[in-house]
């Protein structure tokens, strides 16, 4: 795409105003049946366990409309006000078992270098085409396993349900030995220079702590009180399963919006946000019922755009851009399998590739070196 247009080309400030009634609107019209749901399957389950594959599919589908409105919680779009928008990211964080406000911060990152993929490689941590040549065959195989679309499924799981719980411990004995260390070089410091001090792998700020603490309190508290009064084994079954095809949906769905054939994935030198935005984001089209279940997010292009921007106003800010948007990728249900062969970032070329595409690039290299030696021979 030629540099020709410009952000300020685009309508986007009267989408970005957020509308307080539509938002509580959203929540109710999530919380309310999620819960019924869940009250459906327990009268449900003495009849037939037959009976709950359609209740759980349908508490899949509301479990990732909650985490797309806690999405537009932690980029404070979603309410007018700030604070409302933490105090309901924090809610719907327990909702979803992940601390809303760190996930929200790393987010943002994202949203920062969108496109530059010297900054960020995405949900997978992709490495390049350079790095993947030099890795051992048993480690080439490793790699392409756990990016292969059925591992979401346990990956989403361990996301939500387990990583959280094990950065709150691994960084709590972290700091402990941190407290300790400083007891010994330095007796007469205090618990607040300590705590000043202390530089933690699992948490960036106090703020992110404290979240992250009362979200882990939260979150096992709320295990426990359901399993005494639904039954351990009925609850944890239940939410295993809907928690891991949930976060298996939308760590899906934010995949593939990104990683797809022709995507902007750019070094830092002379990456253009605004190109991110336009070619490094998808527009994802889905059924209008997966359209409400994710609140929109398929038009992920308008989104980068501008992440202030409601999931409620994207769908009309679309319209009014998109004769802008012609260099935009457009995906359907049926593309979305295709996009998981794109795990390698070429950094020579700018662009993202499949592992076969870069094995027969270099078998082809290694053919022509091979011809132009034996050229050289016969001369």
């Amino acid at each position: 795409m030629e540099n020709v247009i410009k952000k300020s080309d685009f309508i986007l400030k009267p989408y970005m105003k957020s509308n307080d009634f539509r938002a509580t609107y959203q929540i109710l019209n999530t919380v309310v049946p999620y819960c019924l749901l869940w009250f459906l399957a327990v009268k449900v389950a003495p009849i037939s366990w037959w009976l709950l594959i359609p209740i759980m599919v349908l508490m899949t589908l509301f479990s990732g409309r909650c985490f797309s409105l806690m999405h537009d919680c932690g980029h404070y779009s979603l309410f007018s006000s700030k604070k409302v928008n933490r105090i309901m990211g924090f809610m719907f964080g327990i909702l979803n078992a992940i601390p809303q406000y760190p996930w929200s911060r790393g987010h943002a990152f994202h949203h920062k270098h969108n496109g530059n993929w010297d900054k960020y490689r995405g949900p997978s941590a992709l490495i390049t085409t350079e790095q993947f040549a030099k890795l051992t065959p048993r480690n080439k195989w490793f790699y392409a396993f756990l990016r292969h679309p059925l591992m979401l499924f346990p990956g989403g799981f361990f996301y939500l349900a387990i990583k959280p719980r094990i950065a709150l411990i691994a960084g709590t004995y972290d700091f402990i030995g941190h407290l300790f260390t400083c007891w010994k070089q330095e007796p007469k410091m205090t618990i607040s220079e300590i705590i000043a001090s202390h530089k933690s792998r699992n948490w960036y700020t106090r703020g992110e702590f404290w979240d992250l603490l009362f979200n882990n309190i939260c979150v096992v508290s709320s295990w426990v009180i359901m399993s005494y009064l639904l039954g351990a084994g009925f609850f944890l079954t239940i939410y295993s399963i809907t928690l891991t095809f949930s976060s298996a949906m939308f760590i899906y769905f934010f995949f593939v919006q990104h990683n797809f054939e022709g995507s902007y994935a750019h070094k830092t030198e002379d990456w253009d946000y605004l190109q991110g935005a336009i070619e490094g984001s998808s527009y994802l089209e889905l059924p209008s019922i997966l359209m409400w279940f994710s609140a929109d997010i398929g038009y992920h292009h308008i989104h980068h755009l501008s992440e202030r921007i409601p999931n409620y106003n994207l769908q009309a800010c679309y319209k009014a851009n998109m004769h802008l948007l012609t260099q935009s990728k457009i995906l359907h249900l049926g593309d979305m399998l295709g996009c998981s062969k794109f795990i390698l970032w070429n950094r020579d070329s700018n662009s993202l590739v499949s592992i076969e595409s870069f094995r027969q690039e270099a078998q082809f290299k290694t053919q022509n070196s091979e011809l132009i030696q034996n050229a050289k021979q016969l001369v």
